[in-house]
């Protein structure tokens, strides 16, 4: 099966790589490089029916679970944890599962990635119901224990969707969705954490992303529902509110403290000219839209 996907083929333009100059080998890995956005952009209309099927399962009160295994199980992690702090959500809305458990994030776990099995029982120990969307991360399009957890998931009645970097994926076939970026040979043989790689980390961003712009989560170009962790964090949530109101430092700094440090709620205090309490029922019954509140 490997020979006949276009991730394991040879790249015609590397043949010499262990030839070339360093700074031939940087060159020619950033103009292969360059084709990903491109393999992309084919397909942005499958990338946004999965974009408003995530929508639809927040808005139902579902969460959105990625499942892969080794680098694409890697990524999904990454961008579940990064939604956290950048969109004020709890853990337990966007969520990343890898073949092998949180071990297989710093250690090959042998075998874990073929066992379907696997797949199952993670989704299971989250109480996965129909409410819920799995999105399922493979370069090969054909990963078992990936397999295993869309099927699972399409029985449950969730909604599926797949990622893949070959046409006609394995993969595809048990997702309701399915996008399929076909990033072709990569500079080096096989080694699916490049070229795939990127084109799978870009696609994780614009899903999350676009999905809590499409709940609210931003106002202009502002992440309005950031959660001020740390000190960098919390200056930002300061530097926001300015942008968005346009005040200055001191009086963005005294309205985050009238608003218990949430920066939408400043933002609704100072553009309405209103309390603390009406500026909350405004964001409330405008679900949470800064731009509907207003």
């Amino acid at each position: 099966m490997l020979e006949k996907l276009s991730t394991e083929s040879r790249n015609h333009n590397t043949v010499g790589l262990d030839e070339m100059t360093m700074k031939d080998i940087l060159l020619t890995m950033n103009k292969e490089d360059l084709n990903v956005p491109q393999a992309i952009k084919k397909e942005i209309d499958q990338i946004e029916q999965v974009v408003q099927a995530v929508i639809r399962s927040f808005q139902a009160g579902g969460r959105l679970f990625y499942i892969g295994a080794g680098t694409s199980g890697r990524l999904g992690i990454l961008d579940a944890v990064e939604c956290v702090p950048t969109f004020g959500v709890s853990p337990e809305m966007v969520q990343g599962f890898i073949a092998g458990g949180m071990e297989a994030l710093t250690l090959a776990i042998e075998g874990a990635e073929d066992n379907a099995d696997l797949g199952i029982e993670d989704l299971k120990s989250a109480s996965l119901t129909e409410k819920d969307t799995v999105i399922g991360i493979s370069a090969s399009g054909r990963t078992p224990y990936v397999i295993g957890a869309l099927r699972y998931a399409g029985e449950i009645g969730a909604t599926t969707a797949a990622i893949s970097c070959n046409k006609n994926a394995e993969m595809s076939k048990y997702a309701q969705l399915a996008i399929e970026i076909e990033t072709g040979p990569e500079v080096l043989t096989g080694s699916t954490r490049l070229k795939a790689g990127t084109a799978q980390k870009l696609v994780l961003n614009m899903i999350s992303t676009a999905s809590m712009i499409g709940i609210g989560k931003v106002y202009q170009n502002l992440m309005v529902d950031v959660q001020a962790t740390n000190v960098k964090l919390a200056e930002r949530s300061k530097r926001i509110i300015m942008e968005a109101a346009q005040v200055d430092y001191k009086t963005a700094e005294r309205y985050y403290e009238k608003a218990e440090h949430h920066v939408k709620t400043a933002i609704v205090m100072i553009l309405l000219q209103c309390s603390l309490e009406e500026a909350r029922k405004k964001l409330q019954s405008a679900d949470g839209f800064v731009r509907k509140a207003l």
